[in-house]
């Protein structure tokens, strides 16, 4: 009889715990509201509710990444772009979430377009391509206080993409190839310059010693005989012409 008394009175009470009994994960809060009016805040765990008069309200404090799309952006020195970034936050007061804004998501998400698009325009195009990083810090930084007020603790902004007109492209690697042409010509007109310098030294070492270009000439003579294929054009030492007019004046 007592065992037909518990299934009797039992089910329906195994049926009604699902109504008072709500979950809260490890990762979430949960925020209750009772009649309408913030009440307390549930950590992890199983909570009792109220059915009617109670509601609870579950937030994810895991850190979410919002893909900020592709925004239209003049830079400072009038330049049209595309740029889009990634940005990483996390809910650090789950009732200034749930009370404070709408959708904090979306809050965070049109945050990030509007000030994105902000920076770029205060900086050149120079400066957004060489300095990526300082850039996406000013983001951060700009966005993080705008979603204090929200209990969202913006991590990391991460500029992804910036994608110019092919126009522009197109300057761009004219400009870089122009440098790298100028870049050569200097190189080589140095290297000129170098050998040149060089070449009076040896020049004036050679005179200072009677007899030297003679033998500079031999040793050309012999580098030329070493390959067969080579013609060899000979040519006369200015001493072996002084010598030959020294004796012509004797006789």
């Amino acid at each position: 009889m007592d065992l037909l008394a518990v299934l009797l009175f039992g089910w329906p009470v195994l049926f009604l715990l699902p109504v008072f009994i709500r979950q809260i994960n490890q990762y979430e809060r949960g925020v209750v509201l009772t009649m309408g009016k913030f009440s307390t805040v549930w950590n992890p765990g199983w909570k009792i509710l109220i059915p009617i008069f109670q509601r609870v309200i579950k937030v994810d404090i895991r850190v979410k990444a919002v893909d900020v799309p592709d925004q239209e952006a003049i830079t400072k020195d009038n330049i049209p772009i595309r740029i889009n970034a990634v940005l990483y936050f996390r809910v650090m007061n789950a009732e200034k979430a749930v009370l404070e804004v709408e959708d904090f998501f979306y809050a965070v998400s049109q945050l990030a377009q509007t000030t994105m698009r902000n920076a770029v325009g205060e900086v050149k195009l120079d400066e957004l391509l060489a300095q990526k990083q300082q850039v996406s810090e000013r983001i951060k930084i700009v966005v993080d206080k705008a979603s204090d007020p929200w209990g969202i603790d913006v991590q990391s902004v991460e500029l992804k993409d910036i994608v110019l007109p092919e126009n522009l492209k197109r300057t761009i690697a004219k400009v870089a190839e122009a440098e790298r042409e100028k870049q050569a010509v200097i190189i080589n007109s140095e290297g000129e310059v170098i050998a040149s310098t060089n070449m009076a030294k040896a020049a004036q070492t050679l005179s200072q010693q009677p007899g030297a270009l003679h033998l500079r000439t031999l040793q050309s003579v012999n580098d030329l005989s070493s390959d067969q294929s080579n013609t060899v054009v000979w040519m006369i030492p200015i001493e072996a012409l002084k010598a030959l007019e020294g004796f012509a004046v004797k006789r």
